[in-house]
């Protein structure tokens, strides 16, 4: 099993079609192409880095300049609670800051259960796209943008 496998059977699992949040194997292939992303994988015992086979959750992330963005976090449903992704974000903060980022974003959509989770990491929201985000259905969602000191 690959890298790029294993983001897209972790992500597969892990949302809600409902939201269309997940990426295309070729939206992820495409984006590991360019030198300014990178991805983090964590295990079930929350190991950095783990064999791709053992991969419960995972970070994709790109740099620009001195601010990183996430673009993707996903812990499969079975391993949720068991701060997995904590794990991933505290990873991802120290990355950025030996990257020499002074700030890392993420973007949400509203009503996300995962906000609790930015929030006690330390991110605050810092803006609002209305609108931004469609369901499977058409019905609209705003999406949240959150940012972080490293």
């Amino acid at each position: 099993m690959t890298v790029i496998d294993a983001l897209v059977d972790v992500m597969e699992a892990s949302f809600d079609p409902h939201y269309r949040e997940a990426w295309t194997r070729r939206q992820v292939e495409d984006s590991l192409v360019l030198s300014a992303t990178f991805v983090m994988l964590v295990g079930a015992d929350g190991s950095i880095e783990p064999e791709p086979a053992g991969a419960a959750g995972f970070i994709l992330a790109r740099q620009a300049a001195d601010e990183v963005e996430l673009l993707l976090i996903a812990v499969r449903p079975e391993h949720r609670g068991k701060g997995l992704g904590r794990v991933l974000l505290e990873e991802l903060v120290i990355a950025a800051r030996k990257r020499g980022a002074v700030q890392v974003f993420l973007e949400m959509r509203d009503n996300n259960p995962a906000e609790r989770l930015y929030r006690s990491a330390g991110f605050d929201r810092i803006g609002r796209r209305k609108d931004y985000y469609r369901t499977v259905t058409g019905h609209p969602l705003d999406a949240i943008t959150f940012g972080r000191p490293v």
